[in-house]
């Protein structure tokens, strides 16, 4: 079996465990091809952007993940995270250019939690005078 760097990236509710490895240029992602599994125009550039950064030649390289929880745009920036922190562990020279294209970061960003009296985190009810 070949060496592989593995890496967790997270964004909202969701989580993947991406795995990185030399080979012949295979992205599998919950066992189907990264285009397959992110078939909206946009998601899968924005994931190899972290190969790109790395200096990485994605038909040389074998990505295979593992997500779960939260939608799809979460899934998208969780694998994207994973990935440039599994390109790190697996080259620590990529650290420059994946942190300049702010690829390293992890979006905070979380649903609001719902306060009594609301019908959401700030949605109120309709005001009626009578």
């Amino acid at each position: 079996m070949a060496q592989y760097f593995e890496a967790v990236g997270r964004r909202k509710e969701s989580t993947a465990r991406v795995r990185v490895t030399e080979g012949s240029g295979q992205f599998i992602v919950n066992e189907k091809p990264l285009d397959v599994y992110f078939p909206r125009i946009g998601d899968v550039p924005m994931i190899l952007s972290a190969l790109e950064a790395a200096g990485q030649n994605p038909s040389l390289t074998d990505v295979t993940v593992k997500v779960e929880g939260g939608g799809v745009s979460g899934q998208r920036d969780a694998v994207k995270l994973g990935l440039a922190r599994a390109l790190v562990s697996m080259d620590e020279g990529a650290r420059k250019g994946l942190r300049e294209k702010g690829l390293l970061t992890r979006d905070a960003r979380i649903k609001e939690r719902k306060k009594p009296g609301l019908k959401r985190a700030r949605k109120a009810p309709t005001y009626t005078k009578r």
